[in-house]
């Protein structure tokens, strides 16, 4: 699951970054630093990005999560920082759905 979560973030970020055109999106991995600290999107693609995931998750596995809500914005470390973290995170989520 989370290796269909990660191509599901690396395909909207070449999607984003069709628009944005950075290059640190021109071929991102799960080590891509996203936001924070060296990252790559400021607020406004990062609200975009995670629309898109959001819809995507939806159709994909067919359960609708919401990624930037009070639980994700109280993270000590931050889900939206890397690929990798955001991976984790929305494949947790998809857990705690599916176990409810």
């Amino acid at each position: 699951m989370k290796a269909k979560i990660q191509n599901l973030i690396i395909e909207s970020l070449k999607e984003l970054n069709e628009e944005l055109e950075i290059e640190a999106l021109i071929n991102p991995n799960e080590n891509t630093k996203l936001y924070g600290i060296n990252g790559v999107l400021d607020s406004l693609a990062l609200v975009t990005l995670i629309t898109d995931l959001e819809e995507k998750i939806s159709e994909e596995f067919g359960k609708d999560i919401t990624l930037a809500d009070e639980k994700a914005m109280s993270q000590r470390i931050s889900p939206f920082r890397s690929v990798e973290t955001l991976t984790n995170y929305i494949a947790k989520l998809l857990e705690e759905e599916k176990n409810e």
